[in-house]
């Protein structure tokens, strides 16, 4: 069985679940909350190095990373992946575009209010993140 090494409160472990639950995947869900600081813990690291949740475990020490790649191949020859090559490369792109667009500016900004609690010490981020962010909405 598939396990998910995530936090419900991250958007990138959110989707990972949603993409599970519409394929009707059976999985086991690892409540691990990054702000806990339980991705560096030394068991953690040793699944994935760069100490970031969401982490796919397709089998024992075998691991997947990084929400876009997990969602991908879990959706690889089922009704969310088109097998058209120029549909399946229109997937990808709004799957680059929400990493590489929406992540740094919508998603980041969430996470410094909600989870940080928006300290003073990164107030010049928020304020430097919302322009692109505005263009996106």
């Amino acid at each position: 069985m598939l396990r998910v090494y995530g936090h419900l409160s991250s958007g990138n472990c959110y989707k990972v679940f949603l993409t599970l639950k519409q394929l009707n995947i059976p999985f086991e869900w690892i409540d691990t909350d990054a702000v806990k600081h339980e991705t560096r813990a030394p068991e953690f690291l040793a699944m994935n190095a760069n100490g970031k949740i969401p982490l796919l475990e397709i089998s024992p020490g075998q691991y997947l990373p990084e929400s876009n790649a997990i969602m991908h191949y879990l959706a690889e020859g089922t009704k969310l992946c088109p097998t058209d090559r120029f549909h399946h490369a229109q997937v990808l792109q709004w799957l680059f575009f929400e990493q590489y667009s929406h992540e740094p500016y919508i998603a980041t900004s969430r996470f410094v209010l909600k989870f940080l609690g928006n300290p003073p010490e990164r107030f010049s981020d928020i304020e430097r993140w919302k322009n692109p962010g505005r263009i996106l909405g």
